[in-house]
């Protein structure tokens, strides 16, 4: 019987420094830093944890957080996945100075953002340029275990030659059932034709790719807008956010190595148990309904007959116009800037906070 400090002997603690053994471009200023331990030893960590490098930059040290992209099911390596922004000082330091042979200090793992914690039967994991490598980790993990999975898997970026790990993964999805993959871009790359989606990922699209979106567990990381623009998003479906979670957290000082700090979202999103009050002031009705029902679901309720098409805020078929109170809208292009100035609203996408009236 193994002791439970030998067990801990037995695996890689940031007590040992992390040896690079590889360094692979992966796309433009995107580079997967390979570390194995000097001593052999494995490492233990759950898919979607973070570590925290110390840099020896000029005037440093300087600590920077990365999300591990290689999986605990692969134990005798560890890899982040880095891409180097203008502004990148660390970052930019590793992909231009740090060779196979040379040695850092890491601390950790850490961190909540891991499918272990929240298992399910179906997953959605949405992302944005680097931020897949959670991603990458949490699916590597579960295709490893060589069971069938039903993930579906989106992931955003600027073009597709910008896509991190788009190959792996597709690989990935000829060998196990269930790995579905979906990339948006904003733009081709020149003289390459792309058939998959482009624009900004929306509420249609996510209607379209995940037509069972309400029975998955949802993973989202990425940059803060774009998080936040998946969370109101959800919330407007009627998801319920008690599933939803994103990687967040802030990087360690040396003394703090391994602080977590769970998610906070601070959106100011319609609530389940909070009720509202709409006025239908053209039909004479007054109808309640709870913050999370859109004005469209509760005119039909009221019997108050307001045209309709999309229902995903894209057609405009549901205008109307708002004369009082305030709503939570979340469209995806059928109403411009001007006419929300106006006080015009889609009925399908805005949820009713507080007393609201209408035209109508």
């Amino acid at each position: 019987m193994v002791s439970k400090q030998a067990a801990a002997e037995l695996v890689w603690t940031d007590d040992e420094p992390l040896e690079c053994v590889s360094v692979l471009p992966e796309a433009p200023n995107v580079v997967t830093v390979c570390f194995q331990s000097p001593s052999g030893r494995p490492f233990n960590f759950h898919p979607g944890q973070f570590i925290t490098l110390e840099l020896p930059v000029p005037g440093g040290p300087l600590y920077r957080t990365y999300t591990i992209s290689s999986s605990p099911s692969r134990p005798k390596s560890l890899s982040v996945t880095i891409k180097a922004q203008a502004d990148s000082i660390g970052t930019r330091w590793i992909i231009e100075n740090l060779q196979p042979g040379a040695t850092l200090k890491g601390s950790g793992p850490a961190g909540h953002f891991t499918s272990t914690q929240h298992p399910a039967e179906k997953y959605l994991f949405i992302s944005a340029g680097s931020g897949i490598t959670p991603m990458m980790s949490m699916t590597t993990d579960i295709y490893d275990h060589g069971r069938n999975c039903d993930i579906v898997f989106v992931n955003c970026a600027r073009r597709p030659s910008e896509i991190i790990f788009k190959r792996r993964l597709e690989h990935m999805a000829t060998r196990i059932d269930g790995l579905d993959l979906k990339w948006v871009v904003q733009e081709p790359d020149p003289y390459q034709p792309w058939t998959g989606y482009q624009g900004r990922f929306n509420q249609l699209m996510l209607g379209l790719m995940a037509p069972d979106y309400l029975e998955r567990e949802v993973f989202c990381c990425g940059p803060e807008n774009f998080m936040q623009s998946v969370r109101e998003a959800l919330a407007g479906l009627g998801f319920d956010m008690e599933r939803y979670h994103q990687e967040s957290f802030h990087a360690p000082q040396a003394s703090e190595a391994k602080l977590i700090v769970a998610p906070q979202h601070h959106d100011d999103l319609p609530e389940m148990n909070v009720m509202a009050e709409i006025n239908f002031a053209g039909s004479g009705i007054t109808t309640s309904c709870h913050e999370t029902e859109t004005v469209l679901a509760a005119a039909r309720s009221a019997g108050v007959a307001i045209p309709s098409g999309c229902t995903f805020g894209i057609c405009g078929s549901c205008k109307i116009r708002k004369t009082a109170g305030e709503v939570h809208m979340v469209h995806n292009g059928g109403i411009t800037e001007d006419e929300i100035e106006e006080g015009y609203i889609l009925a399908c996408c805005s949820n009713p906070r507080g007393n609201v009236t209408l035209e109508i």
